[in-house]
């Protein structure tokens, strides 16, 4: 393979001597090589087999979306020299796996926050960053990452939500090469299977955007509203009822605090496990208006410790809601396979991937 040095640089504005160069690429059927180096000599550059890289490098990002021959790339360069020659790394599987690796560690080291784990809030994340999708224009969704600014940062929905972004930090400055958008959606993944809930497969290929991106506030559920603001938002990411139904089976995990959305408490029993007990309880459980001084929210009549939202109520009181509601509070594995099913569609909201065809990935839980 010959491809001429310019393709690579110049629209970069880099000169190409004594820089060695880390690229991700992908192309139609998804990554082009595993572990490879790319060797940039005075007249093109050419592809050949890799050895482990240095220990040592250190990573600054340059650029990202490279058009290179039909590919996508992510551009990182480090201080280091390989004989003064170019490499370019490309991600496999298994340095995802590592990304991956790396948060659920996190997520048991980690357990100062709500009910000892993180992971409610990182599922949230990434909720919040691909429910933004709209069909019609093409804009928002989880390519971009632009909840790294204002205003996107500063909307009501996303109050709270710069935990989980710090969070994700020390991962992003562990594996450098991988995008925001990338790091956002994989941890959603890792929140989910790392608290018992079904398996998701993903794939890369997400880029980041600046903050000209941000899509308009509004875009995300409001609590307060009841079925007919659940489908004018969902179907405008290209949902159904089903999937309006499974996806609000999210709140399975973590509680709401009244500093960030106004309302209190967990909607189930087992905040940090993923379940289908928020079904169950919508289902089973009497449900009264609390008497407080905040917004209306439900409490459960036998503990008075839960809380269901005007939007999870209109999931019961919506004749087309509510056979998926009770389909999954008597089934937990159909719940998994539709939940699942969803989750991967709205992750993949509006993303430009370049190997359409390629496989999603399938990730080891830690033990």
């Amino acid at each position: 393979m010959l491809l001429p040095r310019r393709t690579v640089l110049r629209p970069l504005g880099f000169s190409p001597s004594g820089l060695h160069f880390r690229l991700c690429l992908h192309n139609q059927a998804g990554f082009v090589f595993t572990q490879t180096k790319a060797y940039i000599f005075k007249r093109g550059f050419t592809i050949a087999p890799s050895s482990a890289s240095s220990p040592h490098s250190k990573w600054a990002l340059l650029g990202a979306g490279v058009a290179l021959a039909g590919t996508s790339a992510f551009l990182f360069m480090s201080e280091e020299k390989f004989g003064g020659i170019q490499t370019i790394f490309v991600p496999s599987k298994e340095d995802y796996q590592n990304v991956y690796n790396e948060i659920a560690r996190l997520l048991i080291e980690m357990d100062e926050y709500d009910d000892g784990s993180y992971g409610p809030v990182l599922l949230r994340l990434s909720w919040h960053t691909s429910g933004t999708y709209d069909k019609t224009t093409g804009t928002g969704g989880s390519n971009g990452a632009t909840m790294r600014f204002a205003p996107e940062s500063d909307h009501g929905a996303n109050l709270g939500l710069v935990h989980a972004r710090e969070f994700l930090e020390p991962v992003r400055k562990m594996f450098p090469w991988i995008t925001y958008s990338d790091l956002w959606t994989l941890a959603g993944v890792a929140a989910v299977q790392e608290l018992g809930g079904p398996t998701i497969p993903w794939r890369p290929g997400r880029q980041d955007a600046d903050s000209t991106a941000c899509p308009p506030d509004g875009r995300l559920p409001i609590a307060s509203k009841g079925p007919p603001h659940l489908r004018a938002i969902f179907y405008r990411m290209g949902f159904n009822d089903r999937e309006i139904v499974a996806l609000s089976g999210a709140h399975a995990l973590g509680r709401a605090h009244t500093d960030r959305t106004g309302y209190e408490g967990p909607w189930d029993f087992s905040p940090t496990v993923f379940t289908n007990e928020f079904f169950r309880l919508l289902v089973e459980e009497e449900w009264l208006k609390r008497e407080w001084d905040g917004p209306l929210q439900y409490t459960d009549k036998t503990t008075k410790t839960l809380m269901m939202l005007p939007t999870d109520m209109a999931l019961i009181e919506d004749a087309e809601f509510k056979p998926h509601v009770e389909r999954y509070a008597r089934d937990s594995d159909v719940f998994f396979q539709e939940f699942t099913d969803a989750f991967v569609k709205l992750l993949e909201l509006g993303v430009p991937f370049k190997g359409q065809g390629r496989d999603r990935w399938v990730f080891e839980r830690s033990e």
